[in-house]
């Protein structure tokens, strides 16, 4: 299965190389596209979830390292919830 890292800049500037089981993450989110911080998560849920039954359907069990992806994702995302208009940049993609 080909896996893949995503690289997001948050509104503070910090930086978070992420991974994917799965190049669906390209079908969701463009590399150098800001997001507004509730589509980003979304955009990135899917994407995860996706991943993860892939590997499900493939292996016979989900995709654990998505699903903690997911949860860094969402932990990072609550420090910028009462932050007026917080964009996530996706940075670039790596393979």
């Amino acid at each position: 299965m080909p896996e893949m890292r995503f690289v997001v800049r948050w509104p503070d500037d910090t930086v978070t190389r992420c991974y994917s089981p799965s190049l669906v993450v390209r079908d969701y989110l463009e590399a150098g596209r800001s997001y507004p911080l509730a589509i980003f998560m979304s955009l990135s849920a899917t994407a995860l979830n996706i991943g993860s039954e892939r590997v499900r359907e493939k292996y016979g069990f989900a995709c654990s390292a998505a699903m903690d992806q997911l949860q860094i994702l969402q932990d990072t995302a609550m420090r910028f919830a009462d932050a007026d208009d917080p964009q996530v940049l996706v940075e670039a993609f790596e393979p």
